[in-house]
């Protein structure tokens, strides 16, 4: 490549390219009844005029959901499922982290103690869960 040659200048135009100061955009449509349009026009909201001549000014507030932080043990809440106020059934279930713990125990000839991560509750995730409608709700990771 020659880097002596200088780039076109920038006032000359290729054949069949239109210049962005020149473009007048798509010719305007023509409405046919035959054919729809793809897409319903949108209407602006207009504002709820009363009879009194004022408008009328409507305030929807809503409750945001409350976070509930879950723990190894049973927590009182609200089920998100089926709306009662409930205490969460716990079931422990062993995870990732109860394998590693007892393979770190066999490992350093601790084989006797390789059930012990699978029989404490703390080294397993605690799966919540709904005792009204049997949803689960969370699992909490130690």
């Amino acid at each position: 490549m020659d880097k002596t040659a200088q780039p076109p200048p920038y006032s000359e135009t290729r054949p069949g390219f239109t210049p962005a100061s020149y473009y007048q955009g798509p010719p305007p449509q023509q409405l046919n009844p035959s054919h729809p349009p793809l897409y319903p026009p949108t209407l602006q909201p207009q504002p709820y005029q009363s009879s009194s001549g004022q408008p009328t000014i409507i305030v929807q507030t809503t409750a945001a959901p409350t976070m509930v932080v879950l723990g190894n043990g049973p927590t009182h809440m609200i089920c998100p499922s089926c709306r009662a106020d409930i205490v969460t059934t716990v079931q422990h279930a062993p995870n990732f982290r109860t394998h590693c713990w007892a393979a770190l125990l066999c490992l350093f000839v601790c084989w006797p103690c390789v059930c012990l991560p699978y029989c404490m509750d703390s080294c397993q995730s605690a799966h919540h869960i709904c005792p009204n409608c049997n949803a689960q709700i969370g699992i909490y990771d130690y």
